[in-house]
């Protein structure tokens, strides 16, 4: 039973790869599930590979999962399709969609075949890690400042809420106990003060 050795690259990262190896027999899906755990992504998004040629001109595709009811375009099943029925050339090239709105596409080729299987071996297997693989999904960052509402304390939020609420004259209720408890904090003696010129201006007049 003979191995295949292939080496995944980013399309957009050329100094990233991964190098593994997948006996002849097993399916695109083993492949599949391979190379997503070696990059550490969430294996279930749609993904689709492409059979291609020296130039990575797409042919036939073979996509990990189908939308319910639709059996037409063509397309083969990972699970269904095994390695040997679709590898004709000892550096066949492959092209790997995976997680579509993303964007993330690799360069898959095949660069080595072993005659056979390491006895107690476990295949498919990553025999060689290059460089750091990106974030699956990109983690935004709040602005400097801004706080982050999925952690904004409720009661701390509320009091912040009130507090830009009281300049505003919406807001004030002249009848509220608000207002009550203002005009009894008012100075006694600056009261009649106030009273006493008022008072004075009149006599003026």
């Amino acid at each position: 039973m003979a191995i295949y050795r292939f080496r995944i690259s980013f399309e957009e990262f050329d100094d990233i790869h991964r190098d593994i190896e997948i006996r002849s027999v097993q399916t695109f899906e083993h492949l599949h599930l391979a190379i997503q755990e070696s990059i550490g992504f969430d294996a279930s998004k749609p993904s689709s590979f492409f059979m291609s040629n020296d130039n990575w001109k797409k042919g036939q595709e073979i996509v990990y999962s189908r939308p319910e009811g639709n059996h037409a375009g063509g397309k083969l099943l990972m699970k269904d399709s095994h390695l040997c029925d679709f590898i004709a050339d000892p550096h066949q090239k492959i092209y790997y969609v995976f997680d579509a709105p993303s964007q993330w596409t690799f360069f898959i080729e095949l660069f080595k075949i072993f005659p056979d299987s390491v006895p107690g071996k476990k295949y498919p297997v990553c025999v060689k890690v290059h460089g750091e693989a990106p974030k699956q999904h990109n983690v935004i960052e709040p602005p400097k400042g801004v706080i982050d509402p999925d952690f904004i304390d409720e009661e701390i939020f509320t009091e912040v809420l009130i507090e830009e609420g009281e300049g505003e004259s919406e807001d004030i209720d002249t009848g509220s106990e608000v207002s009550a408890e203002f005009t009894e904090e008012v100075d006694e003696e600056e009261y009649d003060n106030i009273e006493e010129s008022a008072d004075e201006e009149g006599e003026k007049e």
